[in-house]
């Protein structure tokens, strides 16, 4: 067996340890700077709800839910960590990124303004609020774990354009759109920090002295907000506040408690928004697994929602009613050479933080303008790798799925306005709304389980694009159920929640199905050029990989199962398809997204014998891929049992 076959390329290899990741590299400063203020801004928001909107102690935010973070964030970072280096060991590369990890935003805001505000002034008891949002995290939690179970199955079939599409949706709206608008309060502050961002980051330039982007970003608007105070220019910062929040400061540490039991007493009104946003949650989270993979990094999905769940489970028991939850921005950390020590240090900076109260001295400290630009810059990677990680025919479905995102905000945003005026869309009502052009209850419904909706109308689209008819039929037809219980495009969760809704899914899914019946007879035997299905020495750390620079990985799939493989000389797999009446075997593979420039390549640099022609996945598509023709391929012992070249591999020792 050559040796050759078994070698990964030396750029993916660190120096002296193969297959092994660093604990900390240069680009973990930019990851730590850029994910520890994106974790550090949601907590410090979270501390400012509870205080101000809630009415909760002090001493329960700095001695119970606080502390509960600070437990519960550190732990889910340690375990990204170990799955990082876990994955680099198996595929030989040194260019793994952790998973980020943090309390969820859209969570934040709705276990606050929809659990415990209500029940603040039903009850006029903060602390009474607080338990019930325990008990809405300790359900969240629970719908999570079994999102790990059925998860990975919706994610191996649902298209990726579709995931991708409704996490852009989430970029776009509410991780861009708040921080733009708070860069433009003060935008002599935030445009010193985004100027950096974009030269360091989006730019890939260098910054002098080899200094993480993230600190001299943050630090030189920092000094100039500070500048400007100290010249009587602004009173953006209060030097008094930062002398109070040390004086403030005080070490907390995180005790367990029957609280959430006492919260889940009244556990009725708390499952009509805990239902759908754990939905919600479990979908999100296989979205950014989806995001990762795309970016190189493929995770189990059933690992990191196992891991959410539990982060929000033992969470309540300690007293917090925030879920933590795998973060969006992967591709962006990664990009700006952020491995495994970004995320393990932003769990040790945000659990100190937690446990003794810095939160308010950060806040005193840092403009807030200072901060967000690093949000936004998260905002544009991942709203652009929906586009450039699929095939452009998808680019509908992925502006499809973005809307339901784009409603959800926008409805919010009406929501917020009207209660600052003392009034609600409801007192308004619907049609002063629609005559003054806000078609209120269109964008209200339709941003209900925004996410879940956004992956169900690309899923359509996509499905549509392909040409299975039949499957968009069925999709349509799941989110006909999803809304009749109120899951989806419902105000509440329920039976026959939004009659309307309901029978509009209905009828697109019997005209779906009803043109998949008339067409059914017609075969589109075109294959997509974009694609690449690999199964032998092109695949990541082998032998020929190299010819594929310039494409990118679009997923690990497997062939239907009507192929076997031979290994030809010791050297590559034959693979060929055999009779509709013989019996084959699903061969595990990799998908990519190849320019015509490297397509050239990859086949001048084939062995020969092979070709390139039609392969089936596991999911019936019909794709490029690399075949052997059959007669030459049984000339050599058979590997078919082994499910792959990987896997053959694996079995043998090295020449």
């Amino acid at each position: 067996m050559s040796t050759a076959a078994r070698e990964v390329s030396t750029a993916d290899r660190p120096a002296g340890t193969p297959g092994r990741l660093p604990w900390w590299t240069p680009g973990d400063w930019n990851g730590l700077f850029g994910l520890g203020t994106n974790v550090l801004l949601n907590v410090i928001v979270l501390t400012g709800l509870c205080l101000a909107v809630v009415q909760i102690p002090g001493d329960t935010v700095y001695g119970r839910i606080l502390p509960a973070l600070g437990i519960a964030l550190p732990l889910g970072n340690i375990w990204y960590a170990v799955l990082a280096r876990r994955l680099a060991r198996r595929e030989g590369r040194s260019d793994v990124a952790a998973l980020p990890y943090g309390p969820s935003v859209p969570h934040t805001f709705i276990v606050v303004f929809v659990v415990m505000l209500p029940v603040l002034l039903r009850t006029q008891d903060p602390l009474a609020a607080w338990r019930a949002g325990l008990a809405w995290a300790f359900i969240i939690g629970c719908i999570v774990l079994l999102g790990a179970v059925f998860g990975p199955w919706i994610r191996r079939w649902t298209p990726r354009a579709a995931l991708l599409g409704a996490l852009a949706g989430i970029s776009i709206t509410f991780i861009s759109m708040s921080p733009a608008a708070q860069m433009w309060q003060a935008p002599w502050i935030a445009f010193v920090a985004f100027g950096f961002i974009l030269v360091g980051w989006l730019g890939g330039r260098r910054m002098p002295f080899g200094a993480p982007v993230g600190l001299v970003a943050v630090l030189v608007a920092t000094a100039v907000a500070w500048a400007a105070v100290a010249a009587g220019w602004s009173g953006i910062l209060e030097p008094s506040a930062v002398t109070q929040s040390v004086a403030d400061l005080a070490l907390h540490l995180p005790l367990p408690s029957a609280d959430v039991v006492t919260g889940l007493q009244d556990i009725a009104p708390l499952l009509a928004s805990a239902i759908p946003l754990g939905i919600y949650n479990f979908t999100e989270g296989m979205t950014n697994v989806e995001s990762a993979a795309a970016a190189g990094d493929r995770y189990s999905a059933r690992q990191v929602l196992t891991a959410d769940g539990l982060g929000a489970v033992v969470g309540s028991f300690l007293g917090s009613p925030f879920p933590p939850a795998v973060y969006i921005g992967h591709p962006g950390w990664k990009a700006v050479g952020g491995r495994v020590g970004y995320s393990l240090a932003t769990g040790v900076v945000v659990g100190l933080v937690c446990f003794t109260g810095l939160v308010g001295t950060f806040l005193a400290v840092f403009p807030m303008q200072a901060l967000v630009p690093v949000l936004l810059y998260i905002g544009l990677v991942i709203g652009a790798q929906a586009f450039d990680v699929n095939p452009r025919r998808y680019a509908p479905a992925i502006v499809l799925a973005i809307v339901p995102s784009l409603a959800e905000w926008a409805t919010g945003l009406i929501d917020n306005a009207l209660a600052a005026a003392g009034t609600s869309a409801e007192e308004v009502g619907t049609g002063a709304l629609i005559a003054n052009g806000v078609v209120y209850d269109g964008l209200r419904l339709l941003g209900q389980g925004a996410v879940l909706v956004g992956i169900l109308l690309g899923a359509i689209a996509c499905f549509v694009i392909d040409r299975r008819l039949y499957a968009a039929a069925i999709t349509s037809g799941i989110a006909a159920v999803l809304s009749f219980f109120g899951l989806v495009n419902a105000v509440e969760v329920g039976v026959n929640a939004s009659p309307a809704v309901t029978t509009g899914y209905v009828l697109l899914a019997v005209l779906l199905a009803a043109f998949g019946w008339r067409l059914r007879q017609e075969r589109d035997d075109a294959l997509d050029d974009e694609l690449l299905f690999v199964n032998g020495s092109l695949m990541r750390g082998l032998e020929l990989h190299g010819h594929l620079d310039g494409a990118e990985l679009v997923e690990e799939t497997t062939t239907a199962p009507r192929y076997r493989v031979h290994a030809v000389d010791g050297r590559h797999p034959g693979m060929y398809r055999v009779a509709d009446d013989e019996e084959g075997a699903a061969v595990h593979g990799e998908l990519y997204r190849v320019p015509a420039e490297v397509l050239v390549r990859v086949i001048e640099g084939e062995p020969a014998g092979l070709y390139r022609g039609p392969v089936e996945l596991a999911d019936g598509r019909l794709v490029p891929g690399i075949l052997d023709h059959r007669a030459r391929a049984q000339e050599h012992p058979e590997i078919t049992q082994h499910g792959g070249w990987r896997q053959y591999l694996a079995t043998t020792s090295p020449a």
